[in-house]
């Protein structure tokens, strides 16, 4: 269990003692020592790892490595010893990181690549206990049904191929996480959540695509019109938040009070324009959004 104090302000109010004090600044000392040393060794980790993938830049080195670093992490995490846990993490993430784009690039980003590799990020992640590799197996799997980012020159995108298919799966995926954390021990328990909350963000990115664009076919037909997305979108947005404040669930209150705004000023500036009047009243609701959200969380944290 971690435990943040203020030394400083605990001697000062006489809760612990000079030579408390004293004891626990020592102790502080060699943890921040041990950790400046853990992430020393780390940027090691990543500038051979990146020197040598520059140097022979295939996908096989990429595994490889990948595989090499990953292996010297996963021992790592075995150890009695819990100083070496911020390297081991480091080196299960960078391994895991190359290890995926090697075989994603080898495959040429086929299906069962990305397949492969949210096994991969799932067992190193459930292995490691980290949430981040967690998230990024449920973003694999999410490539499998045709979710892409990119960028060019100050522009970002977002596609989602196939919306219908992405919020089925997705919300199965988070309410199953959802549940299955009930059940699990506290680090476990961390780790389900982690890939809920991934899909819960997966669930409305694929709710906004079908609300510009509806659901087509391979030929071009209309399957789901883009106006009942929108409604869908709208109510599950709703039924999410009632859930929430039931069970003062406020990461989820949160976010789906977020996506509600992107869903309002998506289909306000699609159906009304952006002039300076739906600006200005966009504005408005804006800061009365916030407000109430605001009140919501500070009544929240009274409450507890």
């Amino acid at each position: 269990m971690k435990v943040t104090l203020d030394l400083t302000k605990l001697l000062e109010e006489g809760k612990i003692s000079q030579a408390e004090f004293e004891k626990l600044s020592q102790l502080s000392a060699e943890g921040t020592g041990s950790l400046a040393f853990n992430i020393l060794v780390g940027f090691g980790v990543i500038a051979v790892s990146g020197a040598s993938l520059a140097l022979l830049p295939t996908s096989a080195t990429a595994i490889i490595i990948g595989l090499i670093v990953s292996i010297v992490g996963l021992l790592l995490v075995q150890s009695p010893s819990r100083q070496w846990g911020v390297l081991a993490n480091i080196c299960i993430l960078v391994g895991a990181l190359l290890l995926g784009g090697g075989v994603i690039k080898f495959a040429e980003g086929s299906v069962s690549a990305f397949l492969l590799v949210t096994v991969v990020f799932s067992a190193a992640g459930i292995v490691a206990r980290n949430g981040l590799l967690i998230a990024l197996a449920v973003l694999a799997l999410s490539s499998c049904v045709g979710a892409r980012t990119g960028y060019f020159h100050a522009t970002y995108f977002l596609g989602i191929q196939e919306p219908t298919v992405t919020v089925v799966l997705f919300s199965l995926l988070s309410i199953g996480g959802y549940q299955l954390s009930k059940h699990l021990a506290a680090d476990y328990q961390r780790l389900a959540l982690a890939g809920a909350r991934t899909s819960v963000f997966l669930v409305n990115f694929g709710f906004w695509i079908g609300s510009l664009w509806g659901d087509r076919n391979k030929h071009g037909d209309m399957l789901i019109p883009d106006w009942l997305f929108a409604v869908l979108w709208a109510g599950a947005l709703i039924a999410s938040a009632v859930w929430a404040a039931k069970r003062n669930r406020r990461w989820m209150l949160n976010t789906v009070a977020t996506f509600g705004a992107i869903h309002f000023y998506t289909q306000w500036f699609e159906h009304l324009g952006a002039t300076p009047a739906t600006v200005l009243l966009a504005g408005f609701l804006a800061l009365g959004f916030a407000i109430g959200i605001w009140n919501f969380n500070r009544q929240l944290r009274e409450a507890v």
